[in-house]
């Protein structure tokens, strides 16, 4: 549990500085957390995860340009490019190196067929590819605030992950199987 709150950090003080600022004010404070956890990851000699460097240098590329170039554009695609890279290292590490690091990161726990990780590792890449979509919509359609957008992408795609989740784990619950401790040596 607290992993998930240190890993949802920079996504809160994102959310915060947005309400209590403006979107240039969220950036700063979204980049600032981003390096922060970083350190702090370091500092505290714990494993930095292939997903967290990637997200940073996503945050810092996309809202080093929003603010230097004084335009909200940048860091409104920063969600849709970091969900469709995870969707299509998903895809490529499956379809070109025979890699599922869906299973990979979760073998140790659960213990499945290989037909059961292969599809729950396309319906996630399938699953970030149309939340990217989705960001794109809220953020660019014309229907909503950027005020709006920055509530969608801290709460609306964090509530869909949940549901996504819970519904794919009562789906593939028919396949996984808890790895027995007792027979460990």
């Amino acid at each position: 549990m607290k992993k998930l709150l240190f890993d949802f950090l920079p996504l809160v003080l994102f959310f915060i500085a947005l309400k209590v600022g403006d979107i240039y004010l969220a950036t700063w404070v979204a980049i600032g957390a981003a390096i922060a956890q970083i350190i702090w990851l370091k500092l505290t000699n714990k494993n930095i995860e292939g997903s967290t460097w990637l997200s940073l240098f996503i945050i810092v590329i996309f809202g080093g340009a929003t603010i230097y170039l004084k335009d909200e554009t940048f860091i409104k695609w920063k969600p849709t490019v970091l969900y469709w890279l995870f969707g299509l290292i998903l895809i490529f590490g499956k379809l070109l190196f025979n890699k599922n690091y869906i299973q990979t990161l979760m073998k140790s726990q659960i213990t499945m067929p290989e037909i059961a990780w292969t599809k729950m590792n396309y319906s996630w890449a399938i699953f970030f590819i149309i939340v990217g979509l989705l960001n794109l919509y809220v953020a660019f359609s014309g229907h909503f605030t950027t005020d709006q957008w920055g509530t969608f992408k801290v709460f609306g795609t964090t509530i869909l992950l949940i549901i996504f989740a819970v519904g794919q784990s009562l789906w593939l619950n028919k396949y996984m199987q808890i790895p027995d401790s007792s027979q460990k040596g």
